[in-house]
């Protein structure tokens, strides 16, 4: 009974951001309106009140209204870089920067800030980041890292995706060119987190078997040693742990594993495809799904704009990925949980990063009728890494394939190669989710840190969730070529 009310309890939380995020009353509360200026402290002062005033309020909306106060509190550790933070960066670059340069690059959204209880903060990376979007920023950055991009030797990509063009050739949609990933996570929980004793829970992403594309996974170790692994079918797989807590000195968690990896790439006459007619299980992935899959006006209006009379499906898939690649710049984000609607983030800011980026095109997809998904974990392109989002696509008849909008249209003549990201994938990815927002195996009492993905972990105890900032993860790893 126990673990039936947990699960259920998981399920709640994850429909109550949904519910929270996408709900569109005819009336906004007054703490929204507070929020929405900016001021949290009189928004938190509200809810507190309407909480103390109302006892017997149901669990659910309880829990909406916490939500609130912990979404703001999140906020305010997203944004803690002053004005003079931001001009002491941006001075590198620009010495002759000024308050109208800043007014100007705040408008076009470029420069990340908002007010909060009557102070202007900014998004900690917005300073760099607007070496990323506003387009004479960058060239400035760029004309000053030419000499460190021409010595940072790492993989060639395109060279790597060239090959799995070759390879699939004769046998289209095959995995190619395998990859064994050799992975040791670990999280850390900084001292003092949790008092000596108290219980721990730990969730640490782990791979799902794919067929032909993510395979042969073996678990070699981990801290501490019991363990419960969700099953493969879990659209959001973890490893669980549990393990008191060691007080003034860290608490480690750690998983090892082996996994080999494939790309793939289809070969696709878009003469060929046609627009699908969605059966019960491609139904999903053409519909809406709130809060950040919602077809609103204003994307509406977009794709009307970017796709204009085409029919085709594949060819308003390019000209969708194309828009995106050339009109929404990756930059830093800021924590997924404190937006509303990522989708509308990405167009109405003008930026975002992989998962921002991903979730815009699958929306815009998705309003064309083209079935698309999400997928996220790790990239690799020795000797770096990172966390990455990307998605999946399908066209009929040639069915799902995956796609990489961040990566998008490759520098290159060659037509194959450069639309490579829209149907194809290298062999240096580490998939953890192939959804979003679902819950866990064993699910958390908790709000999590993360609300969409999973690529970190998570931790708790009974005292509540444990935040990003307080503790530490690790990613050591070793990629290998299948001979």
């Amino acid at each position: 009974m126990i673990r039936i009310y947990n699960l259920q309890t998981g399920f709640l939380l994850v429909a109550l951001l949904f519910v929270l995020y996408g709900c569109s009353a005819n009336k906004q509360p007054e703490y929204q309106k507070l929020i929405q200026k900016g001021e949290f402290n009189k928004a938190k002062a509200a809810i507190e009140m309407t909480l103390k005033n109302n006892p017997d309020i149901d669990f659910k909306e309880r829990q909406k209204l916490l939500w609130e106060i912990e979404r703001m509190e999140r906020i305010k550790k997203d944004f803690t870089a002053t004005q003079k933070d931001v001009l002491e960066f941006i001075r590198k670059y620009i010495p002759d920067v000024n308050d109208t340069m800043l007014a100007k690059w705040e408008k076009s959204r470029a420069l990340e800030m908002r007010v909060i209880d009557g102070e202007k903060r900014y998004f900690n990376y917005a300073a760099r980041n607007l070496f990323r979007i506003d387009p004479q920023c960058k060239t400035i950055w760029e004309e000053r890292q030419k000499e460190k991009y021409q010595t940072d030797k790492k993989l060639d990509l395109n060279a790597h995706d060239r090959e799995i063009i070759d390879r699939t050739a004769k046998n289209n949609g095959a995995f190619v060119l395998p990859v064994r990933i050799h992975i040791k996570y670990t999280i850390t929980l900084k001292s003092d987190m949790v008092p000596a004793g108290e219980i721990v829970r730990c969730w640490i992403p782990f791979p799902r078997e794919i067929p032909g594309r993510q395979t042969d996974i073996e678990l070699v170790g981990s801290v501490p040693q019991k363990y419960t692994l969700a099953p493969p079918q879990q659209m959001q797989r973890t490893i669980y742990f549990e393990k008191e807590s060691a007080g003034s000195k860290p608490t480690v968690f750690s998983v090892e594993y082996a996994v080999t990896q494939h790309g793939t790439y289809t070969h696709i006459d878009p003469d060929q495809v046609v627009p699908v007619e969605p059966d019960s299980a491609l139904l999903p992935y053409v519909q809406e799904r709130p809060p950040h899959i919602v077809f609103s006006e204003a994307l509406r209006a977009l794709s009307r704009k970017i796709v204009g009379n085409e029919k085709n499906p594949y060819r308003i898939a390019q000209k969708i990925f194309q828009w995106i690649d050339g009109n929404i710049p990756w930059a830093s984000a800021r924590e997924y949980s404190t937006i509303r609607n990522i989708s509308a983030y990405a167009y109405e800011n003008g930026h975002g990063d992989c998962g921002i980026q991903t979730l815009l095109y699958i929306t815009l997809l998705r309003m064309n009728g083209i079935p698309a998904r999400w997928q996220s974990g790790w990239e690799f392109q020795p000797p770096h890494d990172s966390m990455h989002d990307w998605g999946m696509v399908y066209f009929e008849p040639y069915g799902w394939m995956p796609m990489d909008v961040t990566y998008g249209l490759r520098n290159t003549d060659d037509e194959k190669l450069k639309w490579f990201y829209l149907q194809g994938m290298d062999s240096y990815r580490l998939i953890f989710n192939d959804d979003f927002s679902r819950p866990f195996y064993i699910p958390k009492k908790h709000f999590r840190s993360e609300t969409v993905d999973s690529q970190r972990g998570e931790l708790e105890w009974k005292g509540g969730n444990l935040y990003f900032d307080q503790w530490e993860w690790k990613m050591e790893w070793k990629a290998e070529q299948v001979k």
